[in-house]
C-alpha cells in the first residue's frame, strides 16, 4: 500500500495484503458519499424552487436549476416565468429558450407577461417574435397592450411648435386642421417597422394634400370626413409598426385668404415690372433725345465749317480772274 492509500484509508493498514475488491468498494463509497453530499446541498438550495415548479406543473428538475446557476442564469426569474406561462396555458415555451433570452440580455418576465396578455386577447404571438421585439429594444408588453387597447396620437404632436396642419384649398382659402389618429400595434412589423413619428408625418402630409385637392374650402368645412376618407385610402400605415384604426378631425378653422394675398403680391410684382419697363423706355427716349441733340450740333458745326470755306473760294476766284467785279 502506497503513502496515499495509507493517508486516505489508514484502517486498511491492518491488513498486510488487503483485498482489491474491498479497496474498490471503499473508493466507490467515498465518491458515493460526495455525490450524496452534493445532492443534499443542491436539494437544500433549490428545494423551494423545485417544489414550486413541481406543484405548478412547470417540470424543472433540480439539476437544471443547478446548471442555470453555473451558466449565470437567475433560476428564480426562469422558474417564476415558467410557472406564469404554464398557469396561463402556455406550455409550449421551452425552458432553454428562456435561458437563452436571459443570457442575450432580454427581459424574460416582460416577454412572458406580454405573451400571456396576447394569449388572453386571442392575439397570435409566439415566443420567437416576442423575444425578437424585446431584444430590439421595444417594450413588447406595451406593444401588446396597445394592440389590445388602441392609443390616440395627436397630429401634429406639437413638438415642432406647430399647433395645426395648414393647407390651402383650390379657391385660395387656408384651412388649419388638427387630427387625432387612433392606432394599434402591428406586432408582425414591430421589428424594423417605422415608428410613431413616421405615422404622424404621413398623416399630416395626407391631410394637407387632401385639403389642397378640395375645390372649395366650404366643401371641407361642411364635410370634414372628405379629408379622413382621402387619407385612409392612401394606406399610410404601410411598413410601420402601427395599424391606423381611424383618423378623426378634432378641429378645423379658416385661416388667411392665401389666394387673394398671392394675387395681390402678383399684381404688385407686375406693377413693379411695368414701372421698370416704363422707366427703361423713358431712359431710352432721353438717350435718343441726347443723341439727336448731339447730331444737330454736329450738323451745325459742319454748316459753319462750310460757310467758312465760301470766303476762301471767292478770294481764290479773284486771284485766278474767274470772278470780276463790275
Amino acid at each position: 500500500m502506497n503513502s496515499l492509500e495509507q493517508t486516505v484509508f489508514p484502517h486498511l493498514m491492518l491488513a498486510d495484503d488487503p483485498n482489491p475488491l474491498v479497496i474498490g468498494m471503499v473508493i466507490g463509497g467515498f465518491f458515493l458519499a460526495i455525490i450524496v453530499f452534493v445532492g443534499i446541498f443542491l436539494l437544500g438550495k433549490y428545494f423551494n424552487l423545485w417544489l414550486r415548479a413541481a406543484v405548478t406543473r412547470a417540470h424543472i428538475n433540480p439539476l437544471t436549476l443547478a446548471f442555470m446557476s453555473l451558466r449565470k442564469v437567475n433560476p428564480n426569474i426562469i422558474v417564476d416565468a415558467k410557472i406564469s406561462a404554464v398557469q396561463a396555458g402556455l406550455d409550449a415555451i421551452d425552458t432553454r429558450a428562456m435561458e437563452a433570452h436571459y443570457l442575450a440580455g432580454g427581459n424574460v418576465t416582460r416577454v412572458v407577461r406580454a405573451m400571456i396578455t396576447a394569449h388572453r386577447a386571442r392575439i397570435d404571438l409566439d415566443w420567437d417574435t416576442a423575444a425578437a421585439i424585446d431584444l430590439a429594444g421595444r417594450d413588447v408588453l406595451e406593444a401588446v397592450r396597445t394592440s389590445v387597447d388602441p392609443k390616440v396620437i395627436d397630429c401634429p404632436d406639437g413638438r415642432n411648435n406647430r399647433g395645426t396642419l395648414d393647407g390651402v384649398a383650390k379657391d385660395g382659402i387656408q384651412l388649419k386642421a388638427r387630427a387625432r389618429v387612433t392606432v394599434r400595434t402591428n406586432l408582425k412589423q414591430l421589428v424594423g417597422g417605422a415608428t410613431e413619428d413616421t405615422v404622424i408625418a404621413r398623416v399630416g402630409e395626407g391631410i394637407v394634400s387632401a385639403i389642397g385637392s378640395s375645390g372649395s374650402h366650404k366643401d371641407v368645412l361642411s364635410n370634414p370626413t372628405l379629408i379622413t376618407q382621402a387619407v385612409l385610402r392612401k394606406s399610410l400605415d404601410a411598413q410601420t409598426a402601427y395599424e391606423i384604426v381611424s383618423i378623426d378631425i378634432a378641429d378645423i378653422d379658416v385661416g388667411d385668404n392665401i389666394g387673394a394675398r398671392l394675387q395681390a403680391d402678383q399684381a404688385e410684382a407686375d406693377m413693379r415690372v411695368a414701372r421698370a419697363k416704363a422707366e427703361q423706355r423713358r431712359a431710352d427716349a432721353v438717350a435718343d433725345e441726347q443723341e439727336s441733340q448731339a447730331a444737330t450740333q454736329e450738323n451745325r458745326a459742319k454748316v459753319i465749317l462750310a460757310e467758312a470755306e465760301i470766303p476762301k473760294a471767292m478770294a481764290e476766284a479773284f486771284r485766278k480772274g474767274q470772278l470780276s467785279v463790275e
